[in-house]
């Protein structure tokens, strides 16, 4: 619930000057990961069986050639060349096929983990506390769970495989090559230390650029999910333009951060071209030195050094190539953790009870808040609501109103004081029950992508069709919802776009009605519709609000003059209390706001 006091996330046009935060610990991201890789050890360890095979098959193939070239090309022996021949397009075949199964179960492991990710960043949504989301931007929270997510899936799908692969590669390649001539191992090795120094001078400059990319588009999203939401806004001030220009310099700010970072790993491609085209040459040169200068070489084993050198160069070319992959993946597990490991709600006390038979008797004492230390917004705040009263919050923007709703919901913890239900300290009361006894119509109400029906039954899953429609009823939405094209299976578009703002008003009383709770609360819950519909809304309220302890957030004062008492808050404490007469008759604070917005509209 955003109130007036709540403090928001980085407006729209100052997230570019945000401060670029440096990256955190990669060590302990990949480790991270790794726990998750180690879910799905059997298919890594056939996968790594597959990769072997296939590495090792290939090491060997690599030296057939070299056979056929010295025992058989030389000697015009065909019969030997087409035996050599089968037993190669047999390895390939068998080659082939393991590859096939490799990348199956690595593709299977990686979207595994990727749901996993998911499932859990999403459940934490649902027990981080609401102070997260008044904090944090949707679009950065939306960028974590799919742009991060899927920087991550790429990587496991791809990056995992092709590092086992070509670490098994470099060494089956090695040991083969040691075997066949030391000299020229050495001096396919001589380039190695060339490509070990790019490799980590690349991944050290391209991993920062791709955090920062991250982040930059992180902030985009969120500017765009912004101004999609207040489309209305912008065209009625005739802000388009602005809003281009704030759009482009955070475009900018991305692309700046996007070139850096695929400047940076595209490097690697150039690079280890140019050390493996050097390493040829050497091996050229060297080998066939020795071959004229009657050295123990011939034409075959330097046609498997030339092939030797490629197969040990690549896998380190396809690990600087995988760099991009790799430093997004690191990027985006970091950001998807940093939520992970976000600080959740206050767990319920060891001797937390279940609320039941709920009267509704609500007491705060020396209630002291503030949402950052040292700027107080609740000081002292002292109120009894007695079973089945009406209790109304009155006071200007900023005074606290929301904030007390807030506390009561334990939406926020308060810093000093104690908020009791019938007697009992509502940090001593499991969070969950707490919130099952309330419930909550708000000014802006959210309805979400489903039928009418669904929408209702959300404030009690197990209601039947006929207990939804007997709060429709309550709630006088039955006669607009019953003359729609599919009455209650009529399809809400987001945020129940095809609806007046009255007729969502409605359904979500109805809901409230539905959820029957033994504590009330409605915040300014009439003030964006027409008087007409007011009327409609204020009777399906009343028959709300029967029975219950009810706490009410009003501009319109005219709406609580039946209140049995208003609590006038100002600056965070409470002036003035008593019923509309007892106010008015001391002509203080009250009288004034009553006075004043009875001119108004008399004047209107």
């Amino acid at each position: 619930m955003a109130n007036e006091n709540t403090p928001k996330g980085p407006g729209r046009h100052n997230r570019a000057m945000l401060p670029t935060r440096k990256p955190q610990n990669t060590k302990k991201t990949l480790l991270r990961l790794c726990k998750y890789l180690g879910q799905y050890w059997f298919l890594i360890v056939i996968s790594l069986i597959c990769i072997a095979f296939t590495t090792l098959g290939t090491v060997f193939a690599t030296r057939l050639i070299g056979v056929a070239i010295d025992d058989y090309i030389s000697v015009f022996d065909f019969a030997g060349l087409a035996k050599i021949c089968i037993i190669l397009l047999l390895l390939y075949s068998l080659s082939s096929l393991a590859t096939w199964l490799q990348s199956y179960l690595m593709l299977k492991m990686g979207q595994n983990i990727v749901a996993k990710l998911r499932k859990e960043i999403f459940q934490k949504f649902q027990r981080l506390p609401l102070k997260y989301f008044d904090g944090t931007t949707h679009g950065d929270l939306m960028s974590r769970v799919t742009n991060d997510v899927d920087n991550i899936s790429m990587a496991l799908n791809n990056s995992v495989s092709q590092i086992l692969q070509s670490i098994l590669t470099v060494i089956g390649t090695f040991c083969m090559m040691v075997y066949l001539s030391v000299p020229l191992t050495v001096a396919t090795l001589i380039t190695i230390p060339f490509i070990i120094f790019a490799t980590r001078w690349v991944a050290k400059h391209s991993r920062k650029y791709f955090k920062d990319k991250q982040e930059r588009l992180g902030k985009l999203n969120g500017a765009i999910e912004e101004i999609m939401s207040g489309q209305k806004v912008v065209k009625v001030f005739c802000r388009e333009e602005e809003e281009i220009k704030a759009f482009d310099g955070l475009n900018r700010d991305l692309l700046h951060f996007s070139i850096r970072a695929e400047i940076f790993s595209g490097m690697m491609g150039p690079i280890m071209t140019a050390l493996n085209s050097m390493t040829y040459a050497i091996v050229v040169a060297i080998g066939g030195f020795m071959m004229v200068t009657g050295g123990a070489m011939t034409l075959g084993t330097i046609s498997n050094f030339i092939i030797y050198s490629k197969q040990f160069g690549r896998p380190l070319t396809e690990l600087a190539n995988q760099v991009n992959a790799i430093m997004s993946a690191m990027a985006g597990a970091e950001r998807v953790f940093e939520v992970l490991d976000e600080e959740e709600e206050m767990p319920d006390a060891t001797d937390a009870v279940v609320l039941k038979n709920v009267k509704g008797d609500v007491v705060l004492t020396d209630v002291n808040f503030s949402y950052e230390e040292g700027h107080p917004i609740l000081k002292d705040v002292n109120l009894y609501a007695r079973p089945g009263q009406t209790i109304a919050f009155v006071g200007p923007t900023g005074a606290g109103k929301t904030t007390i709703i807030n506390l009561l919901t334990r939406f926020y913890d308060i810093d000093k004081g104690s908020i009791q239900i019938d007697g009992q300290d509502i940090y001593h009361i499991k969070r969950e029950s707490l919130r099952a006894s309330l419930s909550i119509v708000l000014q802006d109400t959210y309805l979400f992508t489903a039928s009418i029906k669904e929408n209702i039954r959300y404030g009690r899953l197990d209601a039947t069709d006929e207990e939804i429609k007997t709060a429709a009823k309550l709630a006088n939405a039955h006669e607009f919802i019953r003359r729609l094209p599919d009455g209650y299976d009529t399809m809400l578009t987001d945020g129940g776009g095809n609806l007046s703002q009255g007729q969502r008003q409605m359904i979500s009383i109805a809901r409230a009605i539905l959820a029957n709770p033994s504590i009330l609360i409605l915040d300014e819950a009439t003030s964006s519709v027409d008087t007409r519909t007011e009327v409609k809304i204020q009777e399906a309220m009343q028959n709300l609000m029967k029975g219950r302890t009810n706490f009410v957030i009003a501009h319109r004062l005219s709406t609580i003059k039946d209140a049995d008492l208003i609590a006038v808050i100002n600056h965070g404490e409470i002036i003035e209390r008593g019923n509309h007469a007892q106010l008015m008759e001391k002509k203080g604070f009250y009288y004034n706001l009553y006075t004043n917005q009875f001119e108004q509209n008399e004047a209107i």
